[in-house]
Formats: C-alpha cells, sequence, structure tokens
C-alpha cells in the first residue's frame, strides 16, 4: 500500500509537469505530430482516401458484401498506412543523402560554438586547419546520417509497426469473415 507522503509527493509532481510552459515551447509541442503527417488517418487525405477505396475494392473482389467490404477497407487503410510510412522513410534518407555538404547537428553545434569563441574580445589562438571541418563522404556520410536521423527514424519504425499490427488484424477478420461466408454457402 502506498503511504500518504508518497501520495501527496506524487500529486506535487504532477502538478509541476504540466508541459511547456512558454510560448515557443508550446508552439513547438502543438508541431510535433505534423512533422511528417504519419499521425493522421489515411481517410483525412482525399487522395489517399480514393487509393483505399480503389484497393478495398480489388481485395474485397466482386458483388462482396458490405461487411467484406468494409473489411477490406481496413485491410487497404493498414496497408495505404504502411506504404506512406515507408515512402516517408526513404524520402527522408533520399533528400538527406543527396545533400552534398551534409552537416551533421553535432558539427554545426561545434562549429557555433566555435564562432561564438572568435567573436569574443580576447579570442583564443585557433589555427586555420582547425577550422577547417571535412564533410563527411561515402560510408562515413551515412553514418553520419543514420546517427543524426535516429530519432526520427526510430519514430518512422514505430509507425510501421503500428501499421503493419493493424494490417495483420485486418487481414485475419477479413479472412475469418471469408471462410465464415464460404461454410455457411457450401
Amino acid at each position: 500500500m502506498t503511504s500518504e507522503r508518497k501520495i501527496t509527493a506524487n500529486r506535487a509532481n504532477a502538478r509541476a509537469s504540466t508541459g511547456p510552459r512558454t510560448t515557443r515551447g508550446r508552439a513547438r509541442a502543438a508541431r510535433n505530430a505534423l512533422r511528417h503527417a504519419l499521425s493522421l488517418p489515411v481517410c483525412s487525405v482525399p487522395a489517399l482516401s480514393e487509393e483505399v477505396e480503389t484497393l478495398a475494392r480489388e481485395i474485397a473482389g466482386r458483388g462482396a458484401s458490405a461487411q467484406t467490404q468494409e473489411l477490406a477497407r481496413r485491410v487497404a487503410e493498414a496497408q495505404i498506412d504502411l506504404h506512406r510510412v515507408r515512402s516517408a522513410r526513404h524520402q527522408l534518407l533520399f533528400d538527406t543523402l543527396n545533400k552534398e555538404n551534409y552537416e551533421s547537428y553535432a558539427n554545426m553545434r561545434m562549429k557555433v560554438k566555435l564562432l561564438r569563441a572568435l567573436l569574443r574580445p580576447n579570442p583564443p589562438d585557433i589555427s586555420m586547419e582547425a577550422l577547417e571541418f571535412a564533410t563527411p563522404q561515402g560510408p562515413d556520410k551515412l553514418a553520419t546520417i543514420l546517427s543524426g536521423k535516429a530519432k526520427k527514424l526510430l519514430a518512422m519504425d514505430r509507425y510501421e509497426r503500428r501499421a503493419l499490427s493493424r494490417r495483420k488484424f485486418a487481414i485475419r477478420a477479413f479472412d475469418a469473415a471469408r471462410a465464415r461466408t464460404a461454410t455457411t454457402r457450401g
């Protein structure tokens, strides 16, 4: 059993943890779900809704009942969602890999720190070689990009796992309904 003291402390902590307080912080938090639009349902995008309906008709087949069409629509939504996540991941990596002079966030922070030091009244004595930063190329560039984009890629993996799970359960329900229909007819 939890003590009264611990309950009081938990309530005080909960009151202190209310999210961002500044206008800038609230604005940033409000944009979290809109970075890549993967959290939006497929039905909310008109172009994707048409794709879902077309795919659902193909899955359900001719003369399908309303229930079968609805189950096929769920499978199609999950499939289109999965395609959307994979396309977003591909586009992220493609765009980043095609940047000729890719700079990692850590490298840019180091440059800014060095520039601030040089702009102070008594700047440190730094050689010109220290000011030159090599832009990664080849495998080093890929490794730098993957480590820099790891957080975004992990988020996309979560969206992909969710879409795969939804598709798996939708296919199971669709197959079960078709099996029930086949046994009642036969």
